[in-house]
Order: C-alpha cells, then sequence, then structure tokens
C-alpha cells in the first residue's frame, strides 16, 4: 500500500518542493513530479536550476530523452510513469494512479488556496486507509 507523506506549513509550496528535491537529489532517490499545469512546471523548472544557490537540482521533463537516467522527472500526466517510487504531487487533485507508486509526497503551505484542498486529499487518503504520515516544515525546508 502506498505511503503518504505530508508536509506541512511551508511559507512558500514551490520553494520547499525546491528543496525537497535537492536533499532527494544528494539521495540519488527517484522521484516523479506530477505537475499538470504549464505555468506550474516552467515556474519549478526554472526554480530547480537555481536551487541550491551554488548549483542547480538536476531535473528534466518526462518527454526528454534523458528522463530515464534523471532523478528527478517532471511529469504533466501520469499515463506511463518511469518507476513506481516516489511521487510528488504539486497539483491541488488526488493524483490519478497514484496507489501504483511505494511513496506520495504532498507539499503543503501555509496558503489557504494551498492548505484547504490538501485537507481533502488528506481526508480522502486517511479515509481509505492509506498510511499517513504528518509533520510540520514550518521550521525547516
Amino acid at each position: 500500500m502506498t505511503q503518504i507523506t505530508f508536509l506541512h506549513g511551508a511559507r512558500d509550496r514551490l520553494q520547499a518542493i525546491a528543496a525537497w528535491l535537492a536533499n532527494s537529489s544528494m539521495e540519488a532517490r527517484p522521484v516523479l513530479v506530477y505537475v499538470p499545469t504549464g505555468e506550474r512546471s516552467e515556474q519549478l523548472d526554472r526554480l530547480l536550476w537555481m536551487h541550491p544557490a551554488t548549483g542547480f537540482t538536476p531535473h528534466c521533463r518526462a518527454d526528454d530523452k534523458l528522463a530515464g537516467e534523471s532523478p528527478i522527472v517532471l511529469a504533466s500526466d501520469l499515463d506511463s510513469p518511469l518507476h513506481d517510487n516516489c511521487l510528488l504531487n504539486l497539483s491541488d487533485e488526488i493524483p490519478p494512479g497514484f496507489s501504483r507508486f511505494r511513496q506520495l509526497v504532498e507539499i503543503i503551505s501555509v496558503e489557504d488556496g494551498d492548505r484547504l484542498p490538501g485537507r481533502e486529499r488528506f481526508r480522502f487518503y486517511r479515509e481509505r486507509g492509506y498510511p499517513l504520515e504528518a509533520r510540520d516544515i514550518s521550521g525547516s525546508i
């Protein structure tokens, strides 16, 4: 069953996601980032090229020829995921087919537009019996 981790309390969701992905990259852990909207995908892509400040976080898009070799892949759909290890959800909806992944990570900011849909997703997973972990990251990432 998919382990679901909610990291909540981020001041800025994209910055927290970039920091979390940088840590995942250093651990060489493959992560598929579900980012269905083009604007958010562009913002995250630009941010990863500048994060951390002294380098960048290696990543590419799912349709890139290097996607199979990149630890972090940005995907606008989950029809043909490259792996089933870790899915990071950057949408405000339940990601389609999330249950085929070993882990699902949700990073939630303090903004109502992000926090309220995040609560609905948490409730959805809890009602279906998924193992949940929730951590406050307001003092870290």
